[in-house]
């Protein structure tokens, strides 16, 4: 017989079914078996329920103690973020700004609540940007990351600020805005913008005194000069020639001071054009020849195989280079020889390979020494620029102007055997067919009378002095004006044939004297030869003479073979030979 106490889920479907249990045996055992099935299942529950509410328990604490870590994390984050000294940013990608920490305020003077929600165009200008840096292109979904200096006045003071950002991608990645950061910079600036001046300043100064310096040397190198082509007596001549010497020397360490400053400023610029390598050579021999010949020394030019007639490069740099090596083996020779040797490598892809070099037979280099005499001011030994002068930058120089052509410059040398200084060098060929000659070569002066009307803007009285010496022995016809004003005046009373610019003049100056030429009526007289002259040693002197429309650029101190071409170049029986 079943128990009273069925299960209230079984007293329901009993009741509901109305079945009689109390006459099937059978029927009543599988009754209790549902009921204790009934109970078991309620005791399941009863179980799982309560480790649902263990669990729960359980969840609910170590939940809040996430949101306290979160919370805590956050303040952590948002002080470190507010406490920062850079500005951090986010914006959209129309350059609207939707988030800023504390620091916008203390460095912008602007408020974050008159800030958010409105373009960065509101507070950033154009021109205070500091490089070329378009302003539609600072914001750009095209860009991943962008970088800027600028400059914010605040309170009448000038501040400087770096400003990066990167673009954001959502998931899909698709560009939704930007985030960066904005830095003071202003000390890093300031610094900058004073080695500027700095630098500008010392420019100035190795200008200015490059002028001082040249101008008194030009009256002794230009009297030297004159005092041998003009008649002197035996015993004056070794005087005359230590004279000479002493004033190109003196040039030559000044070339050497601003050569290596312009290297150093990253001035200096290759001038590729056509040349003859053999002349080039000719040219060497020729001079170093007679240098050597004087010394007791052998100078011996040795061509290893056939070289092409011309080819394109930078031949100053590569006289330069090659001018500086011979010197310095020359200086360290006192018997023997000295060897120039170049070799053709072989063409590739319309290039050329040359390897130079010199090998002397001089008092040599130790192997500890050999990369220090490539330093600056420096030379192999202590002892060595008492000895044999110089200022230790020839070396330097050569290597930095072979490192600008991707060259580099390698020596072996034991001490007392001697030196080889080598390097290769790369040049492209030359589609000309015909031979190319250059002016040096074409037109060795003989001092022979020389057809022109020279006018000449000097007023430096030893400089006039040089000059009239120079073309009394040319046979020169000539005037001189001591300003620009004095120039036009004489130029607009008489026609010349060219115009001896001096750039550094009162009242006016070359540049104004030329630019008021350049402007007249007449064809003719506006389209007149200039040439400046200027001991100023200015890198930007020859680029702003062109701009100035004038013809060409000679510097101070004058090298009479050099002027003496140059007038030839303009005479009147050169330009009658050109006109046939």
């Amino acid at each position: 017989m079943l128990s009273a106490e069925l299960h209230r889920l079984l007293q329901r479907q009993l009741k509901k079914s109305e079945l009689d249990v109390s006459n099937n045996p059978q029927l009543e055992e599988f009754l209790h078996m549902v009921n204790e099935a009934y109970r078991s299942f309620d005791k399941d529950i009863l179980h799982i329920e309560n480790i649902l509410e263990e669990s729960s328990k359980e969840l609910f604490i170590s939940n809040q103690k996430l949101i306290a870590e979160r919370d805590s994390t956050k303040n952590k984050l948002e002080n470190i973020v507010d406490n920062v000294g850079g500005v951090i940013f986010e914006t959209d990608l129309d350059g609207n700004f939707t988030y800023l920490n504390n620091a916008w305020e203390i460095l912008s003077g602007y408020k974050l609540a008159d800030t958010l929600g409105k373009n960065f165009r509101s507070f950033l200008y154009g021109e205070n940007i500091d490089g070329n840096i378009k302003f539609s292109e600072l914001f750009s979904n095209t860009k991943s990351e962008t970088k800027f200096i600028f400059k914010h006045k605040r309170n009448e003071k000038v501040m400087w600020f770096e400003l990066k950002s990167k673009l954001i991608l959502n998931s899909n990645g698709f560009p939704i805005g930007y985030i960066g950061t904005i830095v003071d910079v202003t000390n890093l600036k300031n610094i900058e913008i004073e080695l500027k001046r700095a630098s500008e300043a010392k420019d100035n100064f190795l200008s200015t005194m490059s002028h001082e310096i040249r101008t008194p040397l030009n009256a002794v190198t230009g009297l030297a000069n004159i005092l041998l082509m003009e008649d002197y007596l035996p015993d004056q001549v070794e005087n005359l020639k230590a004279l000479k010497y002493s004033g190109e020397h003196l040039l030559g360490l000044i070339n050497d001071l601003l050569d290596f400053d312009k290297i150093k400023s990253g001035k200096i610029k290759l001038v590729e054009k056509d040349f003859s390598i053999i002349h080039f050579l000719e040219n060497i021999n020729s001079h170093f020849s007679l240098r050597a010949g004087k010394k007791g020394v052998d100078f011996i030019l040795k061509i290893e195989n056939e070289l092409p007639k011309t080819i394109i490069g930078d031949d100053l740099k590569l006289a330069q280079i090659v001018k500086n090596l011979l010197s310095n083996s020359l200086k360290f020779t006192d018997t023997g020889s000295i060897t120039l040797s170049v070799k053709n490598l072989g063409v590739d892809k319309n290039k050329i390979q040359f390897e130079f070099k010199v090998i002397d037979t001089g008092i040599g280099i130790s192997k500890d020494r050999q990369q220090l005499i490539f330093e600056s001011f420096m030379q192999a030994e202590s002892e060595t620029s008492i000895k044999y002068g110089g200022t230790g930058l020839g070396l330097s120089i050569s290597k930095k102007l072979l490192e600008i052509q991707g060259s580099n410059l390698i020596v072996e040398s034991e001490l007392g055997s001697g030196a080889t200084f080598s390097f290769i060098i790369t040049y492209k060929v030359s589609n000309r067919l015909n031979g190319f000659e250059p002016d040096m070569i074409k037109m060795q002066p003989n001092y022979e009378p020389l057809n022109i009307n020279v006018l000449v803007a000097e007023d430096n009285k030893m400089n006039i002095l040089i000059i009239k010496k120079f073309f009394a022995n040319w046979k020169v016809n000539y005037e001189i004006a001591e300003n620009g004003k004095e120039l036009l005046d004489i130029f607009e009373k008489r026609d010349f044939n060219l115009i001896l610019m001096d750039l550094q003049m009162p009242l006016l100056d070359g540049y104004q004297t030329t630019s008021i030429i350049r402007k007249l009526p007449n064809p003719t007289k506006c389209n007149v030869p200039i040439i400046a002259l200027t001991a100023f040693a200015q890198t930007d002197i020859k680029k702003k003479t062109q701009q100035y429309k004038m013809n060409g650029f000679m510097g101070k101190p004058f090298n009479p073979i050099k002027l003496y071409n140059l007038l030839k170049s303009y005479s009147i029986d050169t330009l009658n030979n050109q006109a046939v």
